[in-house]
């Protein structure tokens, strides 16, 4: 049995939380707190507690957009914690699911919470506290994403796309599109922080829409003056700017 604490600035939405928690049969307590700082200070008395004090928490349910300290903030100061509450976001904003994973986050929910969705959140977070009690939490690896996966939502479930098989990924407004073998996803996270967050992984921008993964160039192809590469089955341009470098890049491929 899970206790709980959910956090939410805007009543209604922190109302509806604790009720479909409290209709879980997994969670034994549960509270609610309006702002970051409000939660800071139940979860401090939680650690002052102990974790199988009276005033233990297992997990927080976060929101993320909210006035002073936000979720993420929040998360932050919590990972300086010695055995700090699982953390599950509950938000509105899909475009921060990336810093979330980051922060070692259980699962990330998307409002609005819908009944089933959340009690996939509550089992994720079951087996995570089990498996720290038994000190064995590399045993659930999906749960506990590593800079290598990127999450993605499909039909409102959370799931995690290796980084090694994204092919490329193309620019679409503030979203960008990772496309792999077996088809595509839309994230919502700009083309430009990708680059800088894969270029160590291999990653390379080629143009202003595409970045690719130069292990999934097959070809690179000078016609007239252009210059393009085969990725993943499909040719891309390749832009004057980022030619040159791409050409010495791949010469240095082993």
């Amino acid at each position: 049995m899970l206790r709980a604490l959910a956090v939410d600035d805007e009543r209604p939405s922190l109302e509806e939380l604790l009720y479909l928690l409290t209709a879980d049969p997994r969670i034994g307590t549960v509270e609610g707190a309006g702002d970051a700082t409000e939660a800071l200070r139940r979860i401090n008395r939680a650690l002052e507690s102990g974790p199988d004090g009276p005033e233990a928490i297992d997990v927080v349910f976060l929101d993320i957009q909210m006035p002073g300290l936000d979720g993420l903030d929040l998360a932050r100061l919590l990972t300086g914690f010695a055995r700090p509450p699982l953390v599950v976001f509950v938000t509105a904003h899909e475009d921060f699911a990336v810093q979330a994973f980051d922060l070692k986050a259980v699962d990330y929910v998307l409002k609005p919470v819908r009944k089933e969705r959340l009690a996939e959140a509550v089992r994720r977070a079951v087996e995570r506290r089990a498996a720290e009690r038994r000190g064995a939490v590399a045993r659930i690896p999906v749960h506990e994403p590593d800079p290598g996966h990127i999450p993605v939502e499909l039909g409102g479930v959370t799931r995690f796309v290796t980084v090694d098989d994204i092919t490329h990924v193309e620019a679409q407004g503030d979203y960008a599109r990772l496309h792999t073998e077996r088809g595509s996803h839309l994230v919502r996270i700009p083309l430009s922080a990708l680059e800088e967050r894969w270029r160590a992984r291999g990653f390379v921008r080629i143009h202003r829409r595409h970045l690719v993964a130069l292990r999934h160039i097959g070809e690179l192809r000078l016609d007239a003056g252009t210059v393009s590469v085969l990725v993943g089955g499909e040719e891309l341009q390749v832009s004057r700017r980022h030619a040159r470098e791409l050409r010495d890049l791949l010469m240095r491929r082993p």
